[in-house]
């Protein structure tokens, strides 16, 4: 039998998560930048989002985020524009939950931007019923039928 000459096996190489604890400072946009809120995950390295321009791009995440930092449905993320195709752009950072807060207080994101929810959780809102979803039947109406 061969000899493990290695250091240790997967859970070496993931490493800790010690580094999520501590306050890192706010990054606001450049030139050639844009905040974005993802639509939808794609796989292989890229999601959908829509860029507060109103433009819908197709990102691409680079590989020092790629499986280190996860980005789902919903997340706020700063996206570098390219020059050569507007339809496509570069996830260039993830903003945490209370980063995307402050963002909207400093009136960098607009109003009507959803967060710290999926794009499709906040679908039941609009219902402001009174949840009686049932019908209720009477004696003679058992009769008829």
């Amino acid at each position: 039998m061969p000899k493990n000459k290695g250091k240790g096996g997967k859970n070496r190489k993931r490493g800790k998560n010690e580094a999520d604890d501590e306050k890192r400072e706010l990054v606001f946009k450049e030139d050639g930048q844009e905040y974005a809120q993802v639509l939808r995950m794609l796989g292989n390295g890229r999601c959908e989002a829509t860029c507060i321009d109103g433009t819908k791009r197709l990102c691409h995440i680079r590989g020092k985020m790629h499986k280190k930092v996860w980005i789902a449905a919903g997340d706020i993320i700063l996206v570098g524009l390219r020059d050569y195709q507007d339809d496509k752009a570069d996830v260039i950072l993830k903003y945490m939950p209370d980063e995307a807060r402050l963002l909207k207080a400093y009136g960098e994101l607009p109003e009507n931007t959803r967060l710290n929810e999926g794009i499709a959780s906040g679908l039941d809102e609009e219902d402001d019923g009174a949840g009686d979803d049932y019908i209720e039947f009477e004696d003679e109406d058992i009769d008829k039928i």
